[in-house]
């Protein structure tokens, strides 16, 4: 890249990589061309700037745009191989590098292990002693939250409103020790403790900005404080000029329920007064229609900063609004209208999207499409290695392959249960910290019988020569599927379902794992599924910790997809149904009760929702309302949602009318009628 302005982009966008006086926040609306904006602005530092890859930073919210990131820069280099001393990742991917450099500081082991959201369960499990599912992730997205705002136990505690919210601070606080004892963190703590290190540590935070010397924050409407005050502590110290860009949009801040904050955005302007704003208004996604239809909806709520995104994509069609009885009469009229619509533009089906508020909303659409043969994909869906069952029958291969694998080790001997409890695990865990070794191996080492009691001792060792034994076969090829049996036997696994488990709901899950085992055997026995070699369990676990790490890496096939608003953010598609849009489900409820700043700022998040789910069209808009829907096997009245009214449709382009219901033999007559058409060039 030379001195001159970066080809391709326009006046705002060339604005926003130049700009390198200081502090830059990038107003980026939907399809305004934000990635390449970070992208170009990264070659510039690297080529034209004299930076080295290695001292800049751009960070982002999901694996999936930091991979899709790094590959555009690459692109953009003369020299490729640079883009790989770049750090493009998550907020936490960066924590977890932080605190495996600074571990020691933390008073952590260099080994120390990063607990999943269902390890952490079955801890708060134990210390609520309950089996209540909900009340458990209640207490869970209230301890994230605290976590998130950097609130510790004690400050949690004072604040409680009631007597629920002190019961989960108490929680919280035994929970933060049980963690400390285990040597473990969870993910939140992947950012908490490096702010905290951050604060208290004027040194280790002095190598990190300088180490970082330009930093890019991604998605920035999405931070939450904790997340901005690792911004903050990595680009700003006595003496130096702030160096950053935040990339962002007001407008599509969605995440407050799980912690973000719009206030970053009011708070970046106070913390750097010379802060520049440059706004990309020009929309490369979607027709005017389209855009006129976001702007009107999103003009509704109070502005941070004033923009409206245009586009030269030309009119394009009208957006539709339809009305209906009820949800199956919806879901069967998208279904006959896609394909119908499909027809009509020699449309591939993955040039379609159809778009809900609630996961919920999903399965009368899914009935409707297989009835009508129309192939899908979900969004947001859960992964097959994601379910409960499997990630159990995992641990005990993580662990076979690794001893040192300490979540592994606390799932397999916990599941099923064996006679190990929290406290057991607390006591080996510290053991373990002042040994600087694995729970594995803390185990057998000498010392621990002064720690635990015989009946306490007994199974961890019992647990502990059952996997030493599997282990000792694990590299053999060919044994892989006499090994699995014999595991299998040994955990009961079965037994532990039913007991555990509604007979149905057991006999799922036995079945995902008979499934996962079978699949697991024929790739040992290179047979069916295999390549026809040999391999050992071992092979197979890391075939399997590959697989879950690279799960979703497929192509993308020829299908409809359907997807939670929220899980849309980011794509875009060229033709989308927007359904369920009423009163209660966009904007949803909540709770009616809360106090009315409360409720006017829901409203204002919900409003955002329907402009992210208008602007993922890029060529066409249907939308859908219901005027009866089952809620508890009672039909309830529904009204249209306020949000199709801030639209300001023409009467040419809405029409809330039955007008546009299609019935299956006027849909014969249609396609008749285009099959007689000469085919569009």
């Amino acid at each position: 890249m030379s001195n001159s302005p970066p080809f391709g982009l326009n006046a705002p966008q060339r604005e926003a990589v130049k700009y390198l006086d200081g502090p830059c926040l990038v107003l980026a609306g939907a399809g305004s061309g934000k990635t390449r904006v970070i992208t170009q602005k990264i070659a510039h530092l690297i080529e034209d700037c004299g930076y080295d890859a290695k001292n800049i930073a751009a960070l982002t919210f999901t694996n999936k745009a930091a991979t899709e990131m790094q590959e555009r820069i690459a692109k953009l280099l003369k020299e490729p191989k640079q883009a790989k001393q770049l750090t493009v990742s998550t907020f936490h991917s960066l924590g977890v590098k932080i605190l495996r450099q600074e571990a020691k500081e933390l008073g952590l082991k260099d080994r120390f292990s990063i607990m999943d959201s269902d390890d952490c369960f079955s801890i708060v499990q134990d210390l609520a002693i309950t089996t209540d599912k909900q009340l458990i992730r209640r207490i869970q997205g209230a301890m994230s939250l605290w976590k998130n705002g950097l609130i510790e136990p004690e400050a949690a505690l004072r604040q409680a409103k009631d007597e629920d919210e002190a019961q989960a601070a108490r929680i919280y606080r035994s929970y933060m020790a049980t963690l400390s004892a285990y040597q473990a963190v969870d993910f939140d703590d992947l950012i908490r403790l490096p702010v905290e290190l951050f604060r208290s540590n004027e040194a280790v935070r002095d190598k990190w900005q300088r180490r970082l010397r330009y930093l890019l924050v991604d998605e920035y409407q999405d931070t939450n404080t904790c997340q901005y005050e690792l911004v903050k502590l990595l680009v700003t110290g006595i003496g130096k000029k702030p160096m950053f860009t935040a990339v962002g949009d007001d407008d599509q801040a969605i995440y407050a329920w799980r912690g973000a904050t719009i206030e970053n955005l009011k708070t970046l302007q106070v913390d750097f007064p010379d802060l520049r704003v440059i706004k990309l208004e020009q929309n490369y996604r979607s027709s005017t229609r389209i855009l006129q239809a976001a702007n009107a909806v999103i003009g509704n709520n109070p502005k941070l900063f004033d923009k409206a995104l245009w586009s030269e994509h030309g009119l394009g069609d009208p957006v539709k609004v339809l009305g209906v009885a009820d949800d199956e009469q919806e879901a069967d009229q998208v279904a006959i209208m896609l394909s119908a619509h499909r027809f009509e533009r020699r449309a591939q089906f993955s040039d379609y999207a159809i778009l809900y508020r609630g996961n919920h909303q999903a399965r009368v659409f899914e009935k409707a499409l297989r009835r009508e043969r129309i192939p899908y994909t979900m969004s947001g869906g859960q992964s097959f290695f994601d379910r409960a069952e499997i990630k159990d029958i995992i641990s005990y291969l993580r662990l076979i392959a690794n001893a040192d694998d300490d979540p592994a080790f606390i799932r397999a001997v916990t599941t099923p249960k064996r006679g190990v409890g929290q406290s057991t695990l607390a006591t080996l865990g510290e053991f373990a910290g002042q040994w600087q070794c694995s729970l594995f191996d803390a185990v057998f080492k000498g010392g621990i019988e002064a720690k635990l009691a015989e009946r306490q001792l007994q199974p961890l060792r019992q647990f502990g020569e059952f996997i030493n034994q599997l282990e000792a076969h694990a590299h053999r090829e060919g044994h892989a599927a006499s090994l699995l049996d014999d595991m299998m036997k040994e955990i009961n696994y079965e037994g532990y379902l039913y007991d555990s488990f509604d007979d149905r709901q057991a006999q799922n899950k036995w079945q995902n794992v008979l499934d996962f085992t079978q699949w697991l055997k024929d790739k040992g026995n290179g047979g069916k599924e295999g390549d026809g070699n040999q391999r050992s369990l071992l092979d197979l676990t890391q075939m399997v910790a590959l697989m879950t790490m690279l799960d979703g890496k497929d192509e993308e096939p020829d299908a409809v997809r359907m997807s939670t608003l929220h899980a849309s953010k980011g794509l875009e598609f060229p033709h989308v149904f927007l359904v369920g849009v009423e009163e209660g489900i966009l904007p949803h409820k909540g709770d009616p009760d809360a106090p009315i700043e409360l409720l006017a700022a829901r409203i204002e998040e919900e409003r955002r929702l329907m402009y992210v789910g208008i602007t993922r069209a890029q060529r066409s808009l249907h939308i859908t309302w219901c005027k009866k829907r089952k809620r508890a096997g009672e039909a309830v009245h529904c009204d249209m949602s306020r949000f199709i009214k801030e639209m300001k449709l023409d009467e040419g382009d809405a029409v809330p009318t039955e007008a546009e219901i299609i019935t299956p033999q006027e849909r014969l007559a249609r396609l008749k009628g285009l099959l007689a058409k000469p085919k569009a060039a």
